[in-house]
């Protein structure tokens, strides 16, 4: 969908985080730096560079789910670092922030000046897409926005949407979930 076909009458616009705000792999590229870095660091051997090349091309050939396992495999690492792994994805700090796709700064900006509600509704371990929120380079357009994450709603048995609605003191129709990547 084009953002500028957004239709403009809604009260809150909620937006998924992943591949909607940002492209998720420059996240994924970034975990797989310092799992590499990781690595060299604790078995002393330098594997950062290859390591991480093999893990992206992984990612972009066969998906990331089996960018762990193939490097595992690969690498013979000494040890099990799946917990590393994934505690680097859950509270790694990054070394460059992610972007907004242009797009969205555009229609965020739109949004803004209509006095619009923005919000974030994510599915997701909540501590890791909470860690991909932190490192959003915003650009000032961060204003307001509310984060919800759908695991922890349903995990409380709340349906999202009513009680964002609810939340923002409007009806469910009046709320649009954008959950693709615009053009």
């Amino acid at each position: 969908m084009n953002w500028k076909d957004i239709p403009m009458d809604k009260k809150v616009y909620l937006f998924e985080l992943d591949d909607v705000l940002y492209p998720k792999h420059d996240y994924l590229l970034q975990i797989y730096y310092l799992f590499g870095q990781f690595v060299e660091f604790s078995e002393a051997r330098e594997i950062s560079k290859s390591l991480t090349a093999f893990m992206k091309e992984k990612l972009f050939s066969e998906g990331e789910e089996a960018v762990f396992e193939a490097a595992k495999k690969e690498f013979k690492f000494e040890q099990d670092y799946s917990e590393n792994y994934e505690r680097l994805q859950v509270n790694g700090h990054l070394p460059l922030k992610l972007l907004l796709f242009n797009e969205i700064k555009l229609l965020f900006a739109a949004l803004l000046e209509q006095g619009k509600s923005i919000a974030v509704l994510t599915k997701g371990n909540p501590a890791l897409q909470l860690n991909k929120l932190k490192h959003i380079d915003w650009q000032g357009l961060e204003k307001g926005v509310k984060v919800y994450f759908i695991d922890e709603l349903v995990f409380r048995n709340i349906d999202p949407i009513p009680y964002i609605a609810s939340e923002n003191g409007c009806l469910p129709e009046e709320i649009i979930f954008i959950e693709e990547k615009l053009t």
